[in-house]
């Protein structure tokens, strides 16, 4: 049975994955300036499609249209191709490589690179505020309100700001801490593909934020076990680049084994928090599973 699940999973995943790709070629401009380009280059580079899996599957719980739940994912997909971008310039993270490719700063230059990124940002906005993705403009309201915080000061954009704050200061972050900030850099943004399920949707979205949270972290600690534990062949990005700069995460302040049986006990709370929806979450439970078992 499990190996049936562990079947469909992954072809569900294909499936958004694809549906995604799709939308998003038609969404984004054509490739006709530099700008362009990067915009496709940095959106369309692959990457595991998780966030858009999981608006695309939350919303079919509610019996949502499938094509305002591939809007919806393209517009986080959007959200965290821009993110990605940002993150890796040389002010940020200083990365050359992305998904096994030079980032779009290396490809081009930083002022490509952030113009990119904020027309990416702008456009998860439109595709959100266009009637194809509900027709209720108070759903589309809802939608961009949420999504703005969740990418904004107190999500995303937040949550990375602690981060170079405690880069510069020099002081190694709590758990505490560390747990607060990937919440908001990591979990805002999962949270949110899980929302817009349940916003589309017109239904509660209590049981999914909660599933949301816990995986959101079990993915952030196990990049951060990858970090230690893989390769830049296999991530396709560089590796080790947390602990030769000093900085706290969750296996240097777990431990290698503390780290991964964290990441497993909130496996088994995101899954707990599905079990009002029966059969119908296999596929987010086999999510929250694929989360800690990846490789890249």
């Amino acid at each position: 049975m499990a190996d049936e699940q562990d079947l469909a999973f992954h072809a569900a995943l294909s499936q958004a994955a694809t549906g995604v790709e799709d939308a998003l070629e038609t969404l984004l401009p054509p490739p006709t300036t530099t700008v362009a380009e990067a915009m496709r280059y940095a959106t369309l580079s692959g990457g595991k499609r998780l966030r858009a899996f999981l608006a695309i599957e939350t919303a079919m719980l509610f019996r949502v249209p499938v094509t305002s739940a591939i809007r919806a994912a393209a517009a986080v997909e959007c959200i965290h191709a821009y993110s990605l971008i940002h993150d890796d310039l040389p002010a940020m993270d200083n990365d050359d490589l992305r998904r096994g490719k030079p980032t779009v700063h290396r490809k081009w230059d930083d002022a490509t690179a952030i113009l990119a990124g904020d027309a990416l940002q702008a456009l998860a906005f439109e595709i959100l505020a266009a009637p194809q993705t509900a027709q209720d403009p108070t759903i589309r309201c809802k939608l961009i309100a949420r999504l703005a915080q969740a990418s904004g000061a107190a999500g995303m954009v937040g949550g990375q700001a602690l981060d170079i704050a405690a880069e510069t200061a020099g002081s190694p972050l709590n758990l505490e801490q560390i747990t607060d900030l990937q919440a908001l850099k990591t979990g805002a943004l999962i949270c949110w593909a899980v929302e817009a399920g349940a916003i589309l949707g017109k239904s509660d979205a209590t049981n999914l934020i909660a599933f949301a949270q816990a995986l959101g972290l079990a993915f952030q600690i196990q990049d951060d076990i990858l970090d230690v534990t893989s390769s830049a062949e296999l991530t396709g990005k560089a590796t080790q680049k947390d602990s030769a700069a000093g900085k706290a995460t969750f296996v240097s302040l777990l431990g290698l084994e503390g780290a991964q049986k964290k990441a497993r006990d909130l496996v088994s709370t995101a899954c707990d928090t599905l079990l009002p929806y029966g059969s119908a979450a296999t596929n987010l439970t086999r999510a929250a599973h694929f989360a800690i078992e990846r490789s890249n």
